[in-house]
């Protein structure tokens, strides 16, 4: 009993913590923004714009919840409601901080610890492209249909490259655990250093993963309007929304946790004030991409990941492999 109220409790407050940080992330790229294109971000609900993210929600909740009239209703309703659970999903597996003690029970900062986590990880983060395909399907709209087709053919060609890149940690690390990723980062050191390359080529692919710039081309403002969600507003724009930016947290926690030590750092401060330090760390780069790259051309963005990305991860998983093995 005591262990399903510690589970029933640590779920609640990742949903709560997962909340909270897209709200102050969104926040925060707002006003990195501008910052960076010499001009004002949100300043006046609360002091320095705090409360804007309440603002926001407030507006979302009170907004008409529209649907086209040819639209399939179940589907069209169902889709960011798919989207947002599969973002929720992946954040069970992603270890935020070494084991604590309370009350004589260890409790380790995760949801569920199995052997397999990465894969599982990757499992639910693949799930997430369905709520989009279909939310651009069942929306009759020619540019929602567009933006739909253009995420799965995305996910397709940068998923491959993003799972070779990390197959050399798994092969460093011995194991698909995510505690003992880390664990065995403090005896080897970060992953980053021996695997940069498999590391840029990791968050490439997440960039794309998530549909953020320069690679948002499933919403495509100037091309598509705004892609698959075009026709959706009020809750259910939201969910798309909050699905992306909680996209953007998970695969930057995935990011420290595989290739920056997780939670390891020096002693002054708790090992989970460390993890979200990095994962904060690994949050700005994505602001700062979107604010200094422009959008790919399509074409483009797809024979780079079919042409350099695949062939770059492949390259690099079996020198790793060489190494590991005592060949090289």
């Amino acid at each position: 009993m005591i262990q399903f109220i510690l589970l029933i409790v640590k779920v609640i407050l990742l949903l709560l913590i997962l909340m909270g940080g897209f709200a102050y992330t969104m926040l925060a790229e707002r006003r990195f923004l501008g910052f960076f294109q010499l001009r004002l971000g949100p300043n006046r609900v609360g002091p320095w714009g705090l409360f804007q993210p309440l603002a926001d929600a407030v507006k979302m909740m009170l907004k008409e919840d529209l649907m086209p009239l040819q639209a399939d209703p179940v589907v069209y309703r169902l889709a960011p409601v798919f989207s947002l659970l599969a973002a929720l999903s992946v954040d069970a597996v992603i270890p935020f901080g070494a084991p604590i003690h309370i009350f004589g029970q260890t409790v380790s900062l995760d949801i569920a610890n199995p052997g397999i986590g990465l894969l599982i990880a990757f499992a639910f983060s693949s799930l997430g492209i369905y709520g989009i395909v279909l939310g651009g399907w069942a929306s009759q709209n020619k540019y929602s249909l567009l933006g739909g087709i253009r995420a799965s053919a995305q996910m397709i060609s940068y998923e491959l490259a993003m799972g070779l890149s990390v197959l050399g940690v798994l092969m460093m690390a011995g194991t698909a655990n995510l505690e003992s990723i880390v664990l065995a980062q403090r005896a080897q050191g970060w992953f980053f250093l021996p695997q940069i390359i498999p590391f840029l080529i990791y968050f490439t692919t997440a960039i794309a993963e998530t549909n953020r710039t320069p690679f948002d081309l499933p919403e495509a403002e100037s091309e598509l309007v705004a892609g698959y969600h075009t026709e959706y507003s009020g809750i259910r724009f939201a969910m798309f929304v909050m699905a992306e930016y909680i996209n953007m947290m998970t695969v930057s926690g995935l990011a420290v946790t595989l290739f920056f030590g997780g939670w390891l750092g020096p002693s002054f401060l708790p090992p989970i004030i460390w993890f979200f330090i990095k994962m904060a760390i690994v949050i700005f780069v994505f602001i700062w991409i979107r604010a200094t790259f422009p959008r790919f051309r399509y074409d483009k963005l797809m024979s780079f990941g079919w042409k350099v990305l695949l062939p770059v991860s492949f390259v690099y998983f079996l020198g790793t492999a060489a190494f590991v093995s005592g060949i090289l």
